[in-house]
């Protein structure tokens, strides 16, 4: 007999607001519905009623894990329409930053999916490390969570130590490579709960327009990083992670070998970090008249943000669309056919995010 549960929109499985509605008949998931929009910010529009030097502290706070991309991301569109060249000092620092919150958000993932399949041991392993992170982003920042680095031209903030932050992320890339890649790549456990669910196969990824790990894991081999190179990374090289099962097990394993790329990526740019300034020798306040389309590579996916200026100290229209926004609706696909058991570990599987999603 078919009966559907409602998970969410607030549920231990899930770690914001968001809600499925299952449809199952008895242990088997026979459709999906996904409802978004319970904490809804209206930023956008905000946005359009702040200066472009506010519109940095505000777009930082669309969310909380990802916060130095989407202030990345409106500098460049700004600096677009500008016709501004970044400083190449300033470039390699975007990067590194870039780079570093990845592996915060590859982490903080990492380690919801080990307590998504009740693997505590591996929960804290893995949390000890984020916090090594979150140590480095703060030693350049000042801040655990939203950095303030950005500005429109290059960046506020310089790194004064970048042997520290060298020998930190050694530490990190140890870490990684002797405790989370042997285990998600192995342990028993992890495995059984991972292989061959929550399958997207490629067509399906190209059908909803995945984005991020999740289409990388069904096999396509796309990465903004790689399709249209920003800040420094046609100068460190960029080496994409993809993989063909199209499970719970591929997403693991991309996120897991994309933490060492990351880690590669900040070494090369602390070796080979330029002299010069870091920004602009007086504060950008106005933007020229004109209109954009800006991408970057955010640890979810490909951020986009649509940027108009009027000539004013304030943005025409700003318009953001986030990666959660096209791989949420993926998790219908993913569940069909899925033991009801897994579906906390599929939707896990996409590291949603409705601070995004909802902003």
């Amino acid at each position: 007999m078919p009966f559907r549960i409602p998970i969410g929109p607030y549920h231990p499985a899930l770690e914001e607001p968001y809600k499925l509605s299952i449809q199952s008949r008895g242990e088997i998931v026979e459709d999906v519905t996904i409802e978004v929009g319970f904490v809804h910010r209206g930023i956008e529009l905000l946005a359009q009623r702040r200066n472009y030097i506010q519109d940095l502290v505000l777009v930082e706070r669309v969310c909380g894990i990802c916060s130095n991309i989407h202030t990345l991301t409106f500098c460049m569109a700004a600096e677009e329409i500008a016709g501004m060249q970044v400083p190449d000092r300033a470039r390699f620092i975007r990067t590194i930053m870039a780079e570093l919150e990845r592996l915060h958000s590859h982490l903080l993932w990492a380690g919801i999916g080990s307590e998504d399949i009740g693997f505590q041991t591996m929960f804290m392993e893995i949390y000890a490390l984020r916090e090594q992170v979150m140590d480095v982003l703060e030693a350049i920042s000042g801040n655990r969570v939203n950095y303030a680095m950005n500005c429109i031209g290059g960046v506020n903030r310089d790194i004064t130590d970048p042997e520290g932050v060298l020998r930190a992320v050694r530490s990190i890339r140890e870490g990684i490579q002797k405790t989370v890649i042997p285990i998600f790549t192995q342990n028993r456990t992890i495995l059984g709960r991972t292989r061959g669910v929550g399958i997207l196969t490629r067509d399906e990824a190209v059908t909803y327009g995945v984005v991020g790990p999740i289409a990388r894991a069904s096999g396509l081999a796309i990465d903004v990083r790689q399709d249209f190179p920003y800040a420094a990374y046609e100068d460190l090289g960029f080496q994409i992670v993809t993989q063909d099962s199209c499970d719970v097990t591929a997403r693991v394993v991309v996120r897991a070998l994309e933490m060492l790329e990351s880690c590669r990526l900040i070494e090369k740019a602390l070796l080979e970090l330029p002299g010069g300034p870091i920004r602009p020798s007086e504060l950008v306040t106005v933007v020229p008249p004109g209109e954009t389309m800006m991408r970057v590579e955010a640890p979810r996916g490909e951020v986009v943000y649509y940027l108009k200026s009027d000539g004013s100290d304030t943005p025409a229209r700003v318009k953001i669309r986030t990666p959660s926004d096209l791989n949420l609706p993926a998790i219908r696909a993913m569940a069909r056919g899925q033991a009801l058991g897994d579906m906390a570990i599929i939707q896990a599987s996409v590291d949603p995010c409705c601070s995004c999603t909802d902003r």
